[in-house]
C-alpha cells in the first residue's frame, strides 16, 4: 500500500465515522454508532504504528501537496501532508489516547441521550487532530488549530442544558479567539516576510529575514523574527492555556470525563506545544521569544500547581495539573530542549489520560458525586481503579522508573543547564513545582482512597462490607467497581504510563530521534550535555534518586499523608492561619474577576454606551427619526408653494430663469 494513501487513511478514517454517527445517528442503533466511530479511529491507529515503523523506525519521511485549495496572487494554499519522526510520535500518541477514550465513553456514557452525537463529536476531534499534526504549511495548521476549537467548544458544552456549561464553552471559545488573533497574525507576518505559507520554504528563508527589523510605534525597532515568534507562540499559550490565557482550561471540566481526557492528554491542549516545537527553526534565531515561553512556563507550571492544592472538586484537581505540566513542557521549549518537551508530552498523554479516565470511573461509582471530601476508603470498593490511579500518580510526580520520571528530570536537568535569560526563575519555579505536584496528587489519591469512607450511612456501616460484597446493599452511596469497558482502557493506560519513558529516553532525547524535525543551534543544545552523561536507564535512576526533585517528591507525598490521613486538622489550621492566601488561591489569583469586571464588564459597558447614545440617539434619534422629522418640516413648509394657480408656477418659472440669466452673467 502506497505510504500516501496511508497518510490519507489516516485522516479521513475518524471522519468518517463522526459523519456517519452525526448525520445518520438518526436512524441507527447506538452500538452501530460507537462501531463506525471506534472502527475509524483503531483503523487510524493501526496506521499510525504502520507511519511509525516505517518513519521512525526506517527512517523514511514525506513531505508533499494533495490537493491545492487556492492560488491567489501568486500564493498556493495547499493541503498536504508533512510525516516526520515528530509527527509519527503525535499519530501514535493521538490515536491510542483517543481510541482508549472511544472505548471507556462506551461505559460513560451509556445514560446519555446524547450518546451518538457525543461520538460524532470526539471522532472529528480525533481528525482536526491528525490534520494539525500531518500539515506541511500554515493555511492547513490553522484549519486543523481551529478545528480542535469549534469541536472543544461542543464537546464542552455537550450538556448544553447546564447554564455553567454554556458558560464554559463560550469562556473557552473567547479565550482562544484571543490567543488566535496573535497566532492569525504571526502566520500573517510569516506570510509577508517569507512570501510562503509552506513549512519547508519558510525554513529554508531564515536566512533573509534574521536581521529584519520593523517598527511598529514610536521610534522602538523590533526584530521581525522575534515579533512573529511571539505572534506564534501567543497562539500556543491560548491553546496550550498558559497564564494569562489559561482561565478556560478549568471550566472544561463542564463537559463529560471522556473528553477532559481528551483535551487534557493528547489534543487540543498539546497543539500549542507541537507547534512551538515544530516551529523551532524560527524560534531558535530568537533568544527574546525563548526567554519568554520559558518565563510564561515556570509562572504556570508554578502557581496553577498552587490552585490544584485548594480544590475540592476530583476533575479540577487533575486539571489544574494539567495546567502546571504544560508549564513544564513549555519551558523545556523556551530552554531550546524541544525534545525533552515533546518527551514529557507523549509520557504526560498516557498517565494523564488515565488520571482522568480514573477519576470518570470514580464519579461513575460515586452516582456523580465529584466532591472527594465525600470520598473515601474506595481501595476495597474498586481495586483496578485504585491500582491504576496509583500507577498514574506516581508516574504524574516523576517516581523513578516511570514515565513522568524520566521527562520531567529531563526537563529540570536541560532548564538548569540552560544559559537562556530567566532560566534560573524557571529552575526554581520548576524544582518547587515537583513538591507541588505530589502535595495535590497524593492529597487526591488518600482522600479518595484511602481513610474512613465518607460517603456511607449508618445502615451500611452497621452491615459491614460483607454486605456490599454480596450486593446485599444496594444504597444511593454504595460505590463498586466500573464495567470492563471503563476498566479496560484503565489498564492498557497504566502500562505506557509505567514503560513508556524507559523504552524512548535515550532514543527521544540523547540519539537523534526526532532528526531534522526538530533544529537546535550548537550554543543552545542543553540536551547534549546530559547525553554525554547518559550511563543508561539504571544510570539514570540512581542518579534521579540522589537529585533535589526525587527528594521534593517524597517530601510531598509524606506530607500529603501526614496532613490528610493522620492529622487533617493541620490543613483546617494552614487555611484560618492563612485565610488570605487561601481566599486568593480560591479565587484563581483573581484573574477570572478580573476579566468579568474589566473585559467583559468593560466590553458590555461599551456597548450599553453605544446603544444609548450611538444607535437610540445619533442613529435613531438624528438619523433616522431626525431625518424623518426634517422631510416632514420641509415638506410642510414647502406644500404652501402648492397653490394649484397656474399664473403661480407661471410667475416662480420667470424668476428661476431670471436668476439662472444673472448667474452666467455674472460668471
Amino acid at each position: 500500500m502506497e505510504m500516501k494513501s496511508v497518510y490519507l487513511a489516516i485522516v479521513l478514517a475518524p471522519l468518517i465515522g463522526s459523519v456517519l454517527a452525526g448525520i445518520f445517528g438518526h436512524w441507527m442503533e447506538r452500538k452501530i454508532a460507537h462501531i463506525v466511530t471506534i472502527g475509524g479511529v483503531a483503523v487510524a491507529f493501526l496506521l499510525s504504528l504502520l507511519v511509525f515503523q516505517d518513519t521512525a523506525i526506517n527512517g523514511n519521511t514525506f513531505n508533499g501537496n494533495v490537493y491545492t485549495w487556492m492560488v491567489s496572487g501568486g500564493i498556493s494554499f495547499h493541503v498536504g501532508f508533512l510525516v516526520d519522526q515528530l509527527t509519527a510520535m503525535m499519530l501514535v500518541v493521538v490515536s491510542f489516547v483517543s481510541l482508549m477514550v472511544h472505548i471507556y465513553t462506551i461505559g460513560y456514557m451509556q445514560e446519555d441521550p446524547g450518546y451518538k452525537r457525543f461520538f460524532s463529536y470526539i471522532s472529528l476531534f480525533t481528525f482536526a487532530m491528525f490534520m494539525l499534526v500531518m500539515s506541511n504549511n500554515f493555511m492547513q495548521l490553522f484549519f486543523g488549530w481551529e478545528a480542535v476549537g469549534v469541536v472543544s467548544y461542543l464537546l464542552i458544552g455537550f450538556w448544553f442544558q447546564k447554564e455553567t456549561a454554556i458558560y464554559a464553552n463560550l469562556k473557552a471559545f473567547l479565550v482562544n479567539r484571543v490567543g488566535d488573533f496573535g497566532f492569525l497574525l504571526g502566520i500573517a507576518g510569516v506570510l509577508l516576510y517569507f512570501g510562503s505559507l509552506d513549512y519547508a520554504e519558510v525554513f529554508s528563508r531564515t536566512d533573509g529575514v534574521v536581521g529584519q527589523t520593523i517598527n511598529i510605534w514610536g521610534d522602538s525597532e523590533w526584530s521581525v523574527m522575534t515579533l512573529i515568534c511571539i505572534l506564534l507562540f501567543i497562539g500556543a499559550m491560548g491553546k496550550s492555556a498558559q497564564v494569562p490565557l489559561h482561565v478556560w482550561l478549568p471550566d472544561s471540566m463542564e463537559g463529560p470525563t471522556p473528553i477532559s481526557a481528551l483535551i487534557h492528554a493528547a489534543t487540543m491542549v498539546t497543539a500549542g506545544i507541537f507547534m512551538v516545537a515544530r516551529m523551532s527553526p524560527l524560534f531558535e534565531l530568537s533568544e527574546t521569544a525563548l526567554s519568554v515561553v520559558m518565563v510564561i512556563g515556570a509562572i504556570t507550571a508554578l502557581f496553577m500547581g498552587f490552585l490544584g492544592l485548594v480544590q475540592h472538586d476530583i476533575k479540577r484537581v487533575v486539571a489544574y495539573s494539567t495546567l502546571s505540566q504544560l508549564g513544564y513542557m513549555t519551558v523545556a521549549l523556551g530552554a531550546s530542549a524541544y525534545a525533552a518537551g515533546v518527551f514529557h508530552l507523549m509520557t504526560h498523554a498516557f498517565f494523564k489520560a488515565l488520571l482522568f479516565l480514573a477519576a470518570g470511573s470514580v464519579i461513575i461509582a460515586m452516582h456523580h458525586e465529584q466532591d472527594m471530601r465525600n470520598m473515601g476508603g474506595l481501595k476495597r470498593y474498586m481495586p483496578i481503579t485504585y491500582w491504576t490511579s496509583l500507577v498514574g500518580s506516581l508516574a504524574l510526580i516523576g517516581f523513578p522508573g516511570f514515565a513522568g520520571f524520566f521527562s520531567k528530570d529531563a526537563i529540570i536537568e536541560a532548564v538548569h543547564a540552560s544559559n537562556t535569560a530567566g532560566s534560573t526563575f524557571a529552575y526554581i519555579a520548576v524544582l518547587l513545582g515537583v513538591f507541588i505536584t505530589a502535595l495535590y496528587s497524593f492529597r487526591m489519591f488518600f482522600l479518595v482512597f484511602h481513610g474512613e469512607p465518607r460517603f456511607l450511612g449508618s445502615a451500611h456501616h452497621d452491615q459491614g462490607e460483607e454486605a456490599h460484597e454480596d450486593h446485599g446493599i444496594h444504597t444511593a452511596h454504595a460505590p463498586h467497581e466500573t464495567p470492563w469497558v471503563v476498566t479496560g482502557p484503565l489498564i492498557a493506560l497504566a502500562i505506557p504510563s509505567v514503560i513508556i519513558g524507559a523504552l524512548f529516553v535515550e532514543p527521544m532525547l540523547f540519539a537523534g530521534f526526532f532528526g531534522d524535525a526538530i533544529q537546535v543551534k550548537p550554543e543552545h543544545d542543553v540536551l547534549a550535555p546530559l547525553g554525554a552523561n547518559f550511563h543508561g536507564i539504571m544510570g539514570f535512576i540512581l542518579h534521579g534518586m540522589m537529585a533535589p526533585p526525587f527528594w521534593l517528591a517524597m517530601a510531598g507525598v509524606g506530607t500529603a499523608y501526614y496532613f490528610y490521613m493522620m492529622r487533617p486538622d493541620i490543613p483546617e489550621a494552614i487555611k484560618q492561619r492563612f485565610s488570605g492566601i487561601h481566599a486568593l488561591l480560591e479565587n484563581k489569583y483573581g484573574f477570572d474577576s478580573f476579566n468579568e469586571i474589566f473585559f467583559a464588564g468593560g466590553s458590555r459597558g461599551i456597548g450599553g454606551l453605544l446603544w444609548k447614545f450611538g444607535d437610540t440617539k445619533l442613529i435613531d434619534g438624528l438619523m433616522v427619526n431626525g431625518s424623518a422629522y426634517g422631510v416632514g418640516k420641509i415638506a410642510a413648509v414647502i406644500r404652501h408653494l402648492q397653490s394649484g394657480y397656474l399664473y403661480h408656477y407661471a410667475f416662480a418659472m420667470i424668476i428661476g430663469l431670471l436668476t439662472m440669466l444673472a448667474w452666467v452673467l455674472y460668471r
